[in-house]
């Protein structure tokens, strides 16, 4: 068995982070979000092959992901010569399947039992199955509607408040029978969403839903980016490093932390991150991989990604501050800033 996941757009709601880094590879605390992924593919000990299809910056996120390290799935990479959609890039994929597939997004962040999702496929004799999540708003998604034995009956684009018949929304997972792909043109942008589910719909094929109501989050903006660090350091969503651990703080044991730093949990200080005596780091921050915390500095709610700086007596506040960027002494940035990779935020200034 097999799974493909869509890692191959450029994520233009994430910039300016995702400038220099594919929205894949964003780092989540000390890992890709591929790795979150990939970890819960290897729920199911069948799947033996992960393609990931690509088309932004294949190079850096090969470099990030590699072949697997042996200890999983191998990693097969699939590179669009250009973009094709969702239904494109599954049919790309084609020639290397030879059986059911399993196909992720490569924006979500889920605790999903996979397991279940197939065996339902399975007992379904379904030709598709799709993982559907509930929302709150529902006014403000497509929706997908099923009948009372979970086969999939419609799909409707933000529909007026009342014509609103459900609250479930495509989660972006799919199990799925290569021999449908056939209706989906080689070589030509696609789209899963609006062409090919449609179709099933309409010929009356075996299409079933698995309502997922655990956790389940699209990164896909910087909010929902943010989002996700918190969920995983309070608990809501059971994840590495977290895991087991949720309310404390995680302090990676080759972190410099000076004994008169303040350290709040939950929050994460990571390989090799230095905090400089009299600064803070609290409640829901995270300070990734060789960031400094300069002394009386605050870090509040913040994101630092690897090899940032925060100088003296600076504050960062509900902010995310890309890699190798600078915050200079007594600067402050203020909520919802993202700083891209390498910019300077010079003394005093306030952002």
């Amino acid at each position: 068995m097999q799974a493909i996941v869509l890692a191959g757009g450029s994520g233009t709601r994430l910039r300016p982070l995702t400038c220099h880094t594919p929205k894949a590879i964003v780092p989540i605390f000390d890992r890709p979000l591929l790795h979150y992924q990939i970890d819960l593919l290897r729920q199911l000990p069948e799947i033996d092959e992960v393609i990931l299809s690509l088309n932004y910056r294949p190079d850096a996120i090969e470099r990030a992901v590699g072949d697997g390290g042996g200890t999983g799935p191998r990693i097969r990479y699939a590179v669009e010569p250009e973009p094709l959609g969702t239904g494109g890039a599954v049919r790309f994929c084609a020639p290397y399947l030879d059986g059911t597939v399993v196909v992720f997004n490569g924006d979500v962040l889920t605790a999903i039992d996979l397991r279940a999702v197939v065996d339902r496929h399975r007992s379904r004799g379904a030709r598709a199955t799709i993982v559907l999540a509930p929302v709150d708003d529902p006014a403000a998604y497509g929706l997908v509607e099923t009948d009372a034995a979970g086969n999939v009956r419609a799909f409707r684009e933000k529909p007026p408040p009342d014509a609103i018949t459900c609250n479930t929304i495509n989660a972006g997972i799919y199990v799925l029978e290569p021999d449908t792909f056939d209706r989906i043109p080689a070589g030509t942008r696609y789209s899963i969403e609006r062409r090919y589910f449609p179709s099933l719909v309409e010929r009356g094929e075996a299409f079933v839903a698995y309502v997922e109501r655990g956790y389940w989050i699209d990164i896909g903006t910087t909010e929902k980016y943010v989002q996700a660090h918190r969920d995983i350091m309070r608990g809501r969503c059971a994840a590495h490093p977290f895991a087991g651990r949720a309310g404390e703080p995680f302090v990676d044991p080759t972190a410099a932390v000076d004994p008169g730093a303040r350290i709040d949990a939950p929050c994460f200080v990571g390989a090799g991150a230095r905090v400089c005596g009299g600064a803070a780091v609290l409640a829901d921050s995270v300070v990734a991989a060789r960031a400094a915390v300069g002394r009386d500095a605050v870090v509040d709610g913040a994101i630092l990604w690897p090899d940032s700086r925060v100088d003296s007596a600076a504050v960062v506040r509900d902010a995310v501050i890309g890699r190798r960027a600078r915050v200079e002494a007594h600067a402050v940035v203020g909520p919802g800033t993202v700083l891209g990779d390498d910019s300077v935020v010079t003394a005093f200034s306030q952002v």
